[in-house]
């Protein structure tokens, strides 16, 4: 794959309702040690070099790239973005607009932003799945829980210089699923992001659902030996680890008896293990208080499963922010 020429800057009203807009005092070029352009081979990695660029807390940065030849068939992406792309046939990176452009709600190519950050500040990583990723949240409205939390650490003073990085993956499992199985890429979402000083580990419900009757008590043990180690990984690596309960899925096609014994014997063993640093009780949180196996109508977008924008912000809220105080 080929990028021709990459340039950032900071947004200026883009979403689905515009069209792409940047602050063109913001834009600046990206290189390529020194280059402007670069070849990344298959299956490869490559950062650009670092660039001046102020990134204030809570800021949308646009990335835009032209891109050469492509010989790859597929190319890694984001399906579940929440948050609009826009293509242009043409070399439009330093353009103020993409007026015209396609729009699709997915993000492709990139992998992530690194910051420089002063010594004290440090980052929240959320592994999960498609609730954590924000299925049921607002396009380019940014209110997915884990987006609703880093709101609420960095307007907290204690806890101002906590970034969070969203980890979710819709669809994914902790064996198995959409994208990389949690098991096979702990290490480069969690272990190696930069700064990571705290886990919160919210997935499950997928291996859960996905699972035939017939599999239980089995997979809640094997659920149980993979929460266990990741702490372990976690704590070995100088991270504390918080362990959170799944959320409900009665009337939804995951629900079985079966599977909900599953679940309830995963979040009975996170309310009383003594491996992980703490708890988020995301269960108590989104349940409805009559039948305990129902989302709160209030907070369910119609599939029994995910949660509303509502329901985003009733979770992370729910989140004491002691457990990020340094």
């Amino acid at each position: 794959m080929v990028i021709h020429s990459a340039h950032i800057a900071l947004t200026g009203g883009a979403g689905s309702a515009g069209n792409g807009e940047i602050n063109p005092a913001t834009d600046k070029p990206l290189v390529f040690r020194g280059a402007p352009s670069v070849e990344i081979p298959p299956g490869e990695a490559i950062l650009s070099d670092p660039c001046d660029f102020d990134l204030p807390a809570l800021t949308n940065v646009a990335v835009s790239i032209f891109f050469g030849n492509i010989s790859a068939t597929t190319i890694n992406g984001h399906p579940g973005s929440r948050t609009t792309s826009f293509i242009l046939a043409a070399n439009v990176v330093k353009a103020a607009n993409m007026a015209g452009a396609a729009k699709t709600a997915h993000w492709y190519i990139i992998t992530g932003v690194e910051v420089l950050a002063d010594h004290l500040s440090k980052s929240v990583v959320t592994l999960g799945d498609s609730i954590t990723d924000g299925r049921g949240s607002t396009t380019d409205g940014n209110d997915r829980w884990p987006d609703n939390l880093a709101r609420r650490l960095a307007t907290n003073a204690p806890t101002a210089g906590v970034a969070v990085v969203n980890m979710g993956i819709g669809g994914n499992a902790i064996f198995g699923g959409l994208g990389p199985a949690a098991v096979a890429r702990f290490d480069r979402d969690v272990l190696n992001q930069s700064g990571a000083r705290w886990l919160i580990l919210f997935e499950g419900v997928n291996d859960i659902g996905g699972a035939t009757d017939s599999v239980y008590p089995a997979l809640a043990t094997n659920l149980i030996s993979a929460y266990t180690q990741f702490a372990n990984k976690a704590h070995a690596h100088n991270l504390r680890a918080y362990g959170a309960t799944i959320t409900p899925f009665g009337g939804n096609s995951y629900y079985t008896t079966a599977h909900e014994a599953a679940r309830q014997t995963v979040n009975a063993w996170f309310r009383t293990n003594t491996v992980y640093d703490g708890l988020i009780d995301f269960d108590a949180i989104a349940r409805d208080p009559v039948t305990l196996t129902n989302l709160l109508p209030a907070y369910d977008t119609g599939d029994h499963l995910h949660l509303n924008p509502t329901g985003y912000q009733a979770m992370a809220n729910a989140i004491d922010l002691n457990l990020f105080a340094p």
